[in-house]
């Protein structure tokens, strides 16, 4: 029987409908009653992420925590962050709740090794960038990590602000800029590594874009589902970002 999957959501909303959505998509069904079990704890008030790491702000992972155990109280039996910056306190969550993550990075430079990919830009949160949480899976995996010059930098997070804000086309253009810049200087994967992104541009519509909230729906489906089936979705998924 599949797994309960509880969703630590609300950083921001749209990100968290966007994983929600695609891991609908990805699972394997006949019936809606083959469709997987997930609890989603929309909750928007957790603290800015960026600014606790950057800044000294409110510190988020007193309420990281109680989202994960709200969800566990639920029925939860694994548990995803739809939020990339929001894995740097992932330690302490595993250390709170007695059931396992989906860890988003590591699934990533996971699909982008199966992929042979050796190289990859990374267009995330400043505070991402800062913290290494792409930069250390994709080393272990023997892939060297790109990121955008500081100017660049500034583009990506004023792109991210202006979808939290629901100005989708304003941060669909703002991205853009940053893979063209990317493209220009021959790259063939572009991590879309803040949940923002992906939101507004997929690798349908640019392909040397990564979706990483694409990759962990499908390692969600993959875990929960426990099946050959789920499974070979990942792989194909490999071959697709």
């Amino acid at each position: 029987m599949a797994k309960v999957v509880g969703i630590i959501g609300g950083m921001g909303p749209l990100a968290t409908v966007d994983l929600m959505r695609k891991i609908v998509l990805n699972t394997p069904v006949e019936r809606d009653q083959d469709h997987l079990h997930v609890i989603v704890d929309n909750y928007p008030q957790i603290p800015d992420r960026v600014a606790a790491i950057l800044s000294g702000g409110p510190d988020p992972t007193p309420h990281l925590v109680a989202s994960a155990r709200r969800l566990v109280a639920a029925g939860a039996e694994l548990l995803a962050i739809a939020c990339n910056t929001a894995h740097h306190f992932l330690p302490a969550l595993e250390e709170a709740v007695p059931i396992p993550f989906v860890h988003m990075p590591q699934e990533v430079a996971w699909a982008l090794q199966g992929r042979g990919i050796r190289e990859a830009w990374l267009l995330a949160s400043t505070a991402t960038v800062a913290t290494g949480l792409y930069q250390a899976p994709l080393a272990a995996a023997g892939i060297a990590t790109v990121t955008p010059p500081e100017t660049l930098q500034q583009v990506v997070q004023e792109g991210i602000r202006a979808v939290k804000l629901g100005d989708l086309s304003q941060g669909e253009a703002l991205f853009r800029r940053v893979i063209d810049h990317a493209v220009q200087n021959g790259a063939q994967a572009v991590i879309a590594g803040c949940t923002e992104i992906p939101a507004v541009i997929t690798p349908e519509q640019v392909p040397v874009v990564v979706d990483p909230t694409d990759i962990l729906a499908r390692a969600i489906v993959r875990e929960a589902m426990g099946n050959r089936e789920a499974m070979e979705g990942v792989i194909h998924d490999v071959h697709r970002v």
